[in-house]
């Protein structure tokens, strides 16, 4: 013949756990000839490939839960800028609830470098006053919304808050202004809330326990459309803070 060319010929059986293959050393015209057959199992190469790829996955999904719990275990302090609020109370007047807090917060240098270049930052507080019930959950009697909405005006060098009830879309642009000439006076006219009506007489139950949800945060979505984002999840802009207080009779 020359010289043996070797062919491999598989024939498949009906086995799960086992494929053979038969080696012949002459070509196919005259595997009659064959005097010897000789079978290969694949198993051994089918199990060494098998195995390699478990180790890949499992390396990859080790690495993976690597990545989740060192993230969980990040300070709080990278997720949100540090809010407290001092002073949070709710006085119950014939007319009416009256909340009122003082709000610790710094702006971030990203925030202040914002309005500098004459992007508003607004603020938003929400009181919702719950009625106790001991059978099922806390009824909703009343929700209040009030924004602050800071600006700086770089033609008088001077900063600027309006104050309106609910939100500044809401309003219609109705508003409380004031201007400051430090920003550190503005902020503080932000940081305080003083009386602020969140309830009617007539939704308060005299015979009743109530209960104030109030939240505090800087409203992201009233900022311009690409800046949105850019600082989703930031937390340079994380400024978020929640209580519960029951009011003072």
């Amino acid at each position: 013949l020359g010289r043996s060319i070797r062919l491999l010929h598989t024939t498949v059986q009906c086995s799960l756990y086992l494929l053979r293959a038969i080696c012949c050393p002459y070509p196919p015209l005259i595997v009659a000839r064959c005097l010897k057959i000789h079978w290969v199992d694949t198993m051994a190469f089918s199990t060494r490939f098998c195995a390699r790829r478990f180790r890949a996955t499992l390396a990859r999904l080790l690495h993976a839960l690597l990545l989740i719990v060192a993230c969980g275990f990040m300070p709080a302090a990278q997720a949100q800028s540090a809010v407290d609020v001092a002073n949070l109370k709710v006085d119950q007047a014939f007319d009416g609830l009256y909340l009122s807090a003082t709000l610790r917060f710094e702006l971030s240098a990203a925030v202040e470098e914002a309005l500098l270049k004459g992007v508003p930052i607004s603020f938003v507080a929400e009181a919702q006053v719950l009625r106790d019930r001991w059978y099922w959950y806390d009824k909703n009697v009343a929700i209040a919304t009030r924004s602050v909405r800071l600006a700086y005006q770089p033609l008088t060098r001077r900063w600027r808050i309006n104050v309106s009830a609910g939100t500044l879309e809401a309003s219609g642009g109705a508003s409380l202004s004031q201007s400051f000439d430090q920003l550190q006076d503005a902020l503080a006219a932000v940081r305080r809330i003083a009386r602020w009506k969140i309830a009617e007489s007539s939704e308060i139950d005299a015979d009743s326990r109530h209960n104030i949800d109030f939240r505090f945060r800087l409203d992201i979505t009233a900022l311009p459309r690409p800046m949105q984002i850019g600082i989703t999840g930031n937390g340079d802009w994380s400024i978020n803070v929640q209580r519960n207080v029951r009011p003072e009779r």
